[in-house]
């Protein structure tokens, strides 16, 4: 165990035996940005190590979404893809049958779906063990993680592989915190608080401890929701310069081969959130995971009307919600070059006050809508 490591462990058997009191919680913050500094610090020095990446690793992103397979060994990711998308992934009965990231494609409700299935981890994949950092590194790329779980041991498999997607700056089913951050050469630290109220986990005293670890003497932090100190840590590590920088994406939990368990198991199951029960090998609820796939990806199809023809809903331009879906973010997906000509929209549909309704480039969309384009003359 390299030194980092045994520092590492230490700091965690510290916090784990640290009561949480006022007189204790500066320290405790001091502990944990001390943790994340080490925990980067480790991943850097080993990804470095390690060298360059390997065959089909880089795989090239294609559609409207990419989702990543991700699970320990032997829970059905291989045959999870044959099923959903046609393209063959070695599958057998031993671990480890899938050694590189298989690329497939989803076609539903008119988006095109990337799916990868990327070969099993294991605990201390986020250390380099059983080619995880390569597995953990390709998940970053994601705009959504099924993770794929032995339907009888599902609780213990999700927190394992929680704390392996953690400690590479993945946070699933968590926003952003809406928090500003920048380090500044002089003026000291300057806290504004746009909260209604006081924040209940960040006070002076514990800003500045935590910003003493990283060095940090003068910056500017505005806090525009109550955050906990754990995501002032993210916020401060994602900076330029200092961490690696935190995604945060939504993950979907796939509880596989629920032929195996009883009714009673699968009632249990049920109280797991962002969970969906299937079974691969026999096709069941293969249906229902796709729509909680959808509901999860927040993508949106936008159907093109030409002027003079009927709306085209057999291929819709798909956005993501989270765009801004505006008017000139759907221009710029059919073309960068369209929103020079632009003049105004026509559009049908939820988003429309009346039909149909004339907008500008502002305008946010909603899904199903149908757009006409009008440019501009000479």
């Amino acid at each position: 165990m390299s030194a980092s490591a045994q520092r590492i462990a230490a700091i965690e058997e510290e916090l784990a035996r640290t009561q949480k009191n006022k007189a204790t919680m500066s320290h405790i913050c001091m502990l944990k940005a001390q943790l994340a500094q080490l925990r980067r610090q480790e991943i850097e020095s080993q990804m470095k190590a390690a060298g360059g990446g390997g065959d089909g690793w880089d795989v090239k992103a294609t559609g409207d979404a990419r989702v990543g397979l991700i699970g320990f060994p032997s829970v059905g990711k291989s045959t999870l893809l044959t099923k959903m998308t046609g393209t063959h992934s070695e599958s057998a009965a031993y671990e480890f049958t899938t050694l590189t990231c298989i690329p497939g494609i989803i076609r539903y409700k008119g988006a095109k779906i990337q799916l990868l299935d990327l070969p099993g981890i294991i605990e201390g994949a986020k250390d380099g063990k059983g080619r995880g950092k390569r597995v953990i590194g390709t998940a970053r790329t994601c705009s959504l993680i099924l993770m794929v779980l032995d339907a009888s041991k599902p609780v213990t498999h999700k927190k394992l592989i929680e704390k392996e997607l953690h400690g590479f700056g993945i946070r699933l089913n968590q926003s952003k915190p809406n928090v500003y951050f920048k380090r500044h050469d002089k003026g000291g630290i300057q806290l504004h608080v746009q909260l209604p109220h006081a924040p209940t986990y960040i006070t002076p005293q514990i800003l500045k401890s935590v910003l003493q670890e990283y060095k940090i003497h003068h910056a500017e932090i505005t806090l525009r929701e109550d955050c906990t100190v754990d995501e002032l840590i993210d916020i401060i590590e994602s900076t330029d310069k200092i961490g690696m920088m935190r995604v945060y994406i939504p993950c979907v939990y796939v509880c596989n081969m629920i032929d195996k368990i009883s009714i009673e198991e699968l009632d249990l199951l049920d109280r797991i959130p962002h969970y969906v029960p299937i079974s691969a090998k026999d096709e069941w609820n293969l249906d229902g995971m796709l729509e909680t796939m959808w509901d999860h990806m927040e993508l949106l199809r936008i159907y093109t009307k030409p002027k003079g023809q009927i709306p085209d809903y057999n291929e819709p331009v798909v956005l993501s919600a989270k765009g801004p879906p505006t008017v000139e973010y759907f221009c710029n997906r059919i073309h960068k070059a369209l929103m020079k000509q632009f003049k105004y929209a026509l559009v049908w549909g939820s988003s429309a006050k009346h039909t149909p309704q004339r907008c500008g480039k502002d305008h946010t969309l909603e899904d199903e809508d149908v757009i006409q384009i009008v440019k501009k003359v000479g």
